[in-house]
């Protein structure tokens, strides 16, 4: 009491000179050191004290009013407890925060859940350094004076380390979750955590010396979070099937479309999206007001959630940030293991499944154990591994001398892998222990002692006790519930059993059999203080290895801290490409050799781009010859036995399978016959039957063909459309060659004297000809054969089902294209000048059909003047005005199939100069002017 008179004395003189007089503090509130130090590291383990309690409505920690020791002021004292009540408050909450998403409605998500284990685990790793100071202060009797200003010293990093924990926890699951209880899918729980954990870990990577408490605490959270979600992309990549019943994945089954179908490539698994309806996690935070704790600390700040929620809502595919480069990859490759496995196997070519099912692994590792094994050598060594795992190849490093410790544990687990299924043998009376025991995981830990311990096995054996019981109770329940008044029964076994024979017999034969089911029952491990309950269960995939991963991850000191992305990249994206492009390969392969779809393609090349011209020859004569007459083509029934009839007469008719394969129909659009009304039409004396007669006509027919499955991915119904849109081009072509040739015979029937007249028409016709047949070489040379090479050749450079199927549409586009049938404004100017000169071809073939019916009339041959007038002007202007398109340099270099359709139709400069200069065409309209 003198020192604190004293020191009060000489405070109060220093600043008042002694004139004012302080008042004296309370004697009930003075507390020692002592008490003040063992309070702190209670309350750092989550415990109320005398001095320190926990306010529920608050949510923080106070100290006692008015409480001081005798050697400092009370500022510098409540200053040195704020940050302790910081701390404390800060591992309360994540305390709360862990334990309401343990006891929440219905199973947390693995995501969650994992995150929540993970957090658990260094809460307690923290609280333990406050547990083992307090045990040493109590175990020291006085002898170690620790101050509440060493104590501040010693547990920096534990006051530091619990801010960050909350951070991150208060970051990946906002406040709003744990007091509300929303209810948000599992997907954007998942999203939400590992692209914070990923941000956050990408903040912290730039460590200085010293400072890797934060960057190992984090690192363990990161990778125990995303386990699970490797777990799953494992069963998905490997074994193609989707193990996500929390629906937390950011790729979604469509349950409605079926394996067989068509469109299961496109439409049974597509990327997670948030609904519109639906808010993010930024969205529920705008809600809640910026919170300041009793030290006058804002609340931790949530910037990472809304710039992951900016990019959420900018992309509304709940896919995380680190994966979406590779997301489609991982749904392909998925879906191309399905087809492989539903669709049946044809040819010995292909790979077989026995070898297909063997390259279903990493060096025999599960995708989050290669992970494991990838992310300690990296952190740890710096060394890189994924050049030595392959899936091709066991992987070996028996040769290597000093082994580090990703070596070791791939070492082991290798070794535990290949022993799996191994249990306890027994041979000759005599049991053999193996590695393991999956019934009793206590032979396990205790396999060693077992080894040490041989003579003491009889004695274990439930086989060699006779004075245990029979599994067949009855007897003892008779004599516990038996009536008082009946006679005892014995069920004293310790001098040995009260049976007969058989009784012995049958008790032996059971013993035997739990002999078998559980050896050694009796048998217990020492007990060992913090074991992992991977070191004491049997070896399991993804758990045995990833857990000692995680537990060397707390206590490793990183040779480096590489950023998440080259993390990423090294122990998880290379592995899944690798496998992505292996399923591609394999894909590929059974797509060529198993599925023939280059034999497929070339049966709709043959159909649909008239490869075929023997099998589809008498189809269109015939047609062709029914529109001349003017007969509509409204009867499928009549159409399809027409095709059928006319493929079973073809050379080719190898190419289907059934004649019925290939089947015709006409469309039917309500505006079909208004299209055909307001079209330019062409006065003729046949004006009647061109009005149903005409090119359009050919528009309605559509071919259907079925392909077999399952290259109905790749040829859909989107692509037949495309098909038949050239078709219908080539079709339009092919009639008017075909009126040319017939008008052509009919002027050679009619020699008559060589007018200027005549010589027109001979002319005319000869234009016309030439156009036709200059556009119909250029198609097929360009569309038939170099657009299928350029196939051919994209196919076989294809790595995957998708690259084959991009190259599939790249190549309908280009035959589009070159056919002008892209619905594009430049390719419609040109294909509306050629739709126009293949119909004047047709309006020619009716002049000279009415000329050789009727033409001895004056005013027929006047009318047919007239329009042979029209038809040489409306030719010259298309020509100029193609030429002059085509002619661009622009387009030229943008698409170079376009200088070869110039050099054909304007074959040695005949309508245009090599300068772009128009020519005047001998005896046409515009040089007669």
């Amino acid at each position: 009491m003198e020192a604190s008179e004293n020191l009060m004395h000489i405070i109060h003189s220093s600043f008042t000179g002694g004139g004012i007089h302080f008042a004296t503090p309370i004697s009930s509130l003075r507390t020692n050191e002592l008490a003040l130090v063992r309070g702190v590291l209670q309350m750092l383990q989550g415990l109320s004290s005398s001095l320190f309690n926990w306010d529920d409505k608050s949510h923080c920690f106070h100290f006692k009013r008015g409480i001081y020791v005798t050697h400092l002021s009370q500022t510098s004292l409540y200053r040195i407890l704020d940050q302790f009540l910081y701390a404390a408050t800060c591992l309360q909450l994540v305390d709360i925060a862990v334990t309401k998403i343990e006891k929440s409605k219905g199973s947390p998500p693995p995501t969650l859940r994992a995150f929540s284990c993970s957090v658990s685990t260094c809460l307690r790793r923290i609280r333990d350094v406050a547990l083992k100071e307090e045990v040493k202060v109590n175990s020291s009797n006085g002898c170690i004076a620790l101050s509440i200003l060493g104590l501040s010293s010693s547990l920096s990093s534990v006051c530091s380390g619990a801010e960050y924990l909350f951070q991150i926890v208060d970051g990946a699951i906002p406040q709003f979750y744990l007091e509300i209880d929303p209810y948000l899918p599992a997907a954007e729980i998942a999203f939400q955590i590992l692209n914070h954990l990923y941000l956050k870990l990408n903040e912290v990577c730039l460590v200085q010396g010293g400072e890797e408490d934060a960057y190992r605490m984090l690192l363990y959270i990161f990778v125990g979070s995303l386990l699970p979600y490797i777990e799953t992309l494992d069963s998905w990549l490997f074994q193609g099937t989707l193990d996500d019943p929390f629906e937390e994945m950011f790729f979604v089954a469509n349950k409605k479309v079926a394996i067989e179908e068509a469109e299961f490539w496109d439409k049974s698994y597509q990327l997670r999206s948030t609904k519109p309806e639906k808010l993010i996690l930024a969205d529920f935070l705008s809600d809640f007001p910026e919170k300041k704790d009793k030290t006058g600390r804002p609340s931790i700040s949530s910037s990472n959630v809304a710039v992951a929620n900016e990019e959420t809502k900018k992309d509304s595919q709940l896919c995380p940030f680190f994966i979406k480069d590779v997301a489609k990859a991982i749904i392909s490759a998925g879906k191309s293991l399905q087809l492989i496995r539903h669709a049946p196997i044809t040819s010995l070519i292909a790979v077989s499944s026995d070898k297909f099912e063997d390259g279903y692994n990493i060096a025999g590792l599960t995708l989050s154990e290669v992970f494991c094994v990838s992310l300690t050598a990296l952190i740890g060594y710096g060394d890189h591994v994924s050049e030595y795992l392959s899936q091709d190849a066991s992987f070996s490093i028996s040769n290597v001398e000093s082994k580090n410790f990703w070596q070791k544990l791939l070492d082991d687990t290798l070794a535990q892998k290949g022993n799996t299924g191994l249990v306890l043998s027994s041979q000759n009376g005599a049991i053999n222990p193996q590695k393991y025991c999956p019934e009793n995981p206590a032979i396990t830990v205790c396999c060693g002692i077992l080894e040490e311990n041989r003579d003491a096995w009889s004695s274990l054996n439930i086989s060699q006790a006779f004075n245990l019981p029979p599994l067949n109770d009855e007897w003892l329940r008779q004599a516990i519930f038996r009536d008082n008044s009946g006679h005892g029964l014995n069920t004293d076994y310790t001098s040995g059993f009260q049976f007969g024979e058989l009784e012995c017999l049958r008790f032996l034969e059971d013993a035997k059999i739990l002999e078998a089911v559980l050896p050694f029952p009796t048998l217990l491990p020492c007990f060992q203080e913090d074991l992992q309950m991977s070191e004491v269960l049997p070896f399991q995939n993804n758990c045995t290895l990833p857990s000692k991963t995680l537990r060397w991850i707390q206590n490793v000191e990183p040779k480096s801290t590489p950023p998440p992305a080259a993390i990423i990249q090294e122990c998880l994206i290379f592995y899944i490409k690798k496998q992505a492009d292996y399923i591609g390969r394999i894909m590929l392969s059974k797509l060529l050799h198993d599925w023939k779809l280059m034999d497929e393609l070339g049966v709709l090349r043959a159909i649909y781009l008239l490869g075929s011209g023997d099998m589809l020859q008498h189809f269109l004569s015939v047609i062709f010859n029914k529109l001349d007459k003017g007969e509509s083509l409204d009867d499928d029934f009549e159409l399809n036995t027409l095709l059928q009839e006319s493929i079973r007469n073809s050379a080719d008719n190898v190419l289907l399978s059934t004649p019925d394969s290939l089947v015709v129909s006409v469309s039917r659009s309500p505006g079909f016959g208004e299209d055909e009304q307001n079209s330019p039409s062409i006065s003729t004396p046949h004006k009647g039957r061109n009005q149903s007669s005409g090119m359009d006509v050919l528009d309605s027919l559509k071919f259907t063909y079925k392909v077999s499955w399952p290259l109905e991915v790749i040829a859909n119904a989107e692509a037949m459309r495309k098909y038949n849109q050239v078709m219908s081009c080539l079709l339009k072509i092919k009639r008017a060659k075909f009126v040319l040739d017939k008008a052509r015979r009919w002027m050679w029937k009619d020699k008559g004297t060589a007018t200027i007249k005549r010589k027109r028409y001979w002319l005319l016709e000869q234009k016309l000809l030439h156009f036709v047949d200059a556009f119909h070489n250029y198609v097929m040379d360009r569309v038939y054969h170099n657009a299928w090479r350029e196939l051919c050749e994209g196919v076989a450079a294809a790595g995957t089902l998708d690259e084959a199927i991009e190259v599939h549409e790249s190549y309908l586009l280009s035959i589009q294209r070159q056919c002008f049938v892209v619905p594009d404004k430049l390719w419609g100017l040109i294909a509306s000048r050629i739709n126009s000169i293949l119909g004047l071809a047709l309006d020619f073939y009716s002049i000279q059909q009415t000329l050789s019916s009727g033409g001895a009339i004056s005013t027929v041959k006047a009318r047919c003047e007239k329009e042979v007038e029209r038809i040489e002007k409306q030719f010259d202007d298309c020509m100029a005005f193609l030429l002059r398109i085509l002619s661009v340099k622009l387009n030229v270099g943008q698409f170079p199939h376009l200088a070869a359709l110039v050099t054909r139709i304007n074959y040695n400069c005949f309508y245009m100069s090599d300068a772009g200069i128009l020519m005047p065409v001998p005896g046409s309209a515009t040089s007669r002017k």
